[in-house]
């Protein structure tokens, strides 16, 4: 009788001792993001990252999606809040923190590339750089579209309009070249710009022009104006560090099938096609789009020539040039 109890016992002990290990290996990853659940970035990024990891793991390790700001209501804080180990997953901008990031945010420079997709190809090019400057996994590196300058009060026809406005850019490293036209810059965060075009806080926004649609910018608006010089804006997805480096070699192997190269490139394509939907969009809602003139392009790209030169000699971490940098985004 005792040893009948004792066998039970330990046959019982077995059974919870095996539930216990197939509940430890099944993982749930928190991804922290400050848009909204229907952004275009998460039909792109974010849900196909996750059904990818749900795929390779055969369910073992999956991901609930935090959006809108609900682990994090402050853009720039996405990278403190991924290291503080709020979240497993962070969406970030690195411009809100350029000091930190410079080699990253060199795809800003005016004429590094020319769309969001040849953006993103020109930072795959640099990333073992871009990985030094990261405390944390890269799962994803991708870039938004050449910014167009949004207007409430005043239509940007020539390089002289420019003259006195305070516009709104994504980066500290955009500062100089919108200075180098005439204006004075400041970079804000995209949850308030549209508010502070209508009410006159700043007198333009510079931004790929997906954003006119993703954040209604056609309603402060009434001119927008295509053709400056520049480039597109940085964004990444990561993970906590010490989260990934916790993950058995199997574990990691999953992570790394479900990111990438390839979730970059698709988060640059939804760009480079967002960026043609939101001029559309901005022309349906009444927003005056102006072409810039091919005399207007050589004034702005002559003004900044001065600031290009100096940032082109700055030496980023790592001993490299931002003109090293730069070449090498560009594949030279």
């Amino acid at each position: 009788m005792l040893r009948n109890s004792i066998i039970k016992s330990s046959i019982a002990g077995i059974i919870l001792a095996g539930l216990s290990m197939q509940s430890s290996l099944a993982t749930e990853l928190s991804l922290s993001y400050f848009m909204g659940p229907k952004h275009p970035m998460n039909r792109a990024v974010f849900t196909p990252f996750a059904k990818k990891l749900a795929e390779v793991s055969g369910g073992k390790m999956t991901v609930k999606q935090y959006p809108g700001g609900a682990l994090n209501s402050a853009p720039p804080k996405q990278y403190s809040i991924l290291l503080k180990g709020v979240a497993d997953i962070a969406f970030a901008l690195p411009g809100y923190t350029g000091k930190l990031f410079p080699v990253t945010n060199t795809v800003t420079i005016p004429d590094v590339c020319s769309d969001a997709l040849e953006c993103t190809k020109a930072m795959w090019r640099v990333m073992p750089e871009i990985e030094k400057e990261f405390k944390a996994k890269l799962l994803a590196v991708w870039a938004n579209d050449v910014p167009v300058l949004l207007t409430k009060k005043k239509a940007v026809r020539s390089l002289a309009d420019m003259k006195g406005m305070k516009v709104r850019v994504t980066s500290k490293q955009d500062v100089a070249f919108m200075q180098a036209l005439g204006a004075s810059a400041v970079a804000q965060s995209v949850t308030v710009i549209n508010r502070n075009l209508a009410n006159g806080t700043i007198d333009a926004i510079a931004i790929d022009p997906s954003a006119i649609r993703s954040f209604k910018l056609w309603e402060p608006a009434k001119y927008v104006t295509v053709g400056l010089p520049g480039a597109g804006s940085a964004f990444v997805l990561m993970m906590n560090s010490g989260v990934y480096n916790k993950m058995s070699k199997r574990e990691k192997s999953w992570v790394d099938q479900a990111s990438g190269k390839w979730l970059s490139l698709q988060g640059g394509a939804m760009y480079k096609k967002a960026a043609i939907g939101g001029l559309g969009v901005a022309k349906k809602k009444g927003v005056e789009v102006i072409m810039l003139s091919d005399g207007e392009r050589a004034k702005a790209r002559q003004a900044m020539a001065g600031a290009m030169a100096k940032f082109r000699s700055t030496k980023m971490r790592g001993g490299k040039t931002g003109g090293q940098i730069i070449d090498m985004m560009k594949g030279k």
